[in-house]
């Protein structure tokens, strides 16, 4: 995923995320139906870049990663509810899904959209009840809050939305800078904020790392227009070029291929010049800002 030190801080703390998510939907009381639907998309594999970023925040702070995984598996679990509604007919209408079938292909609409509704309210939950000593009940509410935000009309939800009404229009960067903001970043952006809480950041640090997580998610919607012009399918685990069929504005379409990456290029040095102003321990929160720019899926 990774080199040196991320690669080995990613492999280890994956392993636990992976592990965590299965057990804290398998110990749910609910029918066998909802929760091999939930599990199906939970384990559908994928970078876990949010979770990381939660991880490695902590890490920055030196504070023990694993006191984030409840919080971390919250967070994947409204990235995977947002996948699994993205793919739907209704919306995105995917048949593929990091090269497997997307969930209502395996297990038809409704179940996929209740899968979905599943997940989001569960991570509230999740968070609820993350031990008193990695996090106050102050620390969990102010938590929930931004999780809130994060993914709900004033972040992912918002973006979706500008997203499905942009489709067959030519839109400004500007309106497309907030469909990536909102439907992308703000969710990356709480990843990072959500272990600046759980470490105590003061105020500079937390205005730093917002800033940082702003760049960073932005680039990472860049990269992903980018790829879906001239990425590899295989790695990529869906078609290529389906930004394209469904008649959606990019960055390569309106600033062209050459001018995608140099905005690319941009976002990433104003995440890293960010990160520098924070005063932390960043090595491995730079490693994935590298990831961010360099990945090819």
């Amino acid at each position: 995923m990774g080199t040196g030190l991320l690669d080995v801080f990613a492999r280890e703390y994956k392993l636990q995320l992976d592990s965590e998510l299965r057990t804290l939907v398998n110990k749910l009381d609910a029918p066998p139906i909802i929760k091999e639907s939930m599990i199906y998309s939970l384990e559908a594999g994928g970078k876990r870049i949010r979770p990381l970023l939660l991880f490695a925040t902590l890490e920055a702070f030196g504070v023990d990663p694993k006191n984030g995984l409840l919080a971390a598996s919250a967070i994947e679990m409204v990235h995977t509810y947002s996948l699994i509604h993205d793919d739907l007919p209704s919306m995105d209408n995917d048949d593929l899904r990091r090269g497997k079938p997307t969930n209502h292909k395996v297990f038809g609409d409704a179940i996929a959209i209740l899968a979905g509704d599943a997940l989001l309210t569960y991570s509230f939950e999740v968070i609820g009840n993350i031990p008193s000593e990695f996090a106050s009940a102050d620390t969990k509410l102010k938590l929930v809050i931004e999780l809130a935000k994060a993914s709900g009309t004033e972040g992912m939800v918002g973006g979706q939305v500008a997203d499905m009404e942009g489709e067959g229009k030519s839109l400004t960067l500007e309106e497309l800078e907030y469909i990536h903001i909102h439907k992308t970043g703000k969710l990356l952006g709480f990843s990072v904020l959500g272990g600046a809480i759980m470490a105590g950041a003061n105020q500079e640090q937390l205005k730093n790392l917002s800033s940082f997580a702003h760049h960073l998610g932005l680039a990472f919607q860049i990269q992903d227009d980018i790829l879906d012009l001239v990425g590899n399918q295989q790695l990529i685990g869906k078609p290529v070029g389906s930004d394209t069929s469904n008649n959606k504005s990019t960055y390569p379409q309106l600033l062209s291929l050459e001018g995608a990456i140099a905005a690319l290029n941009k976002q990433i040095n104003l995440s890293k010049e960010y990160l520098g102003m924070t005063g932390l321990n960043t090595t491995l929160l730079m490693e994935i800002t590298e990831l961010v720019a360099s990945r090819d899926h």
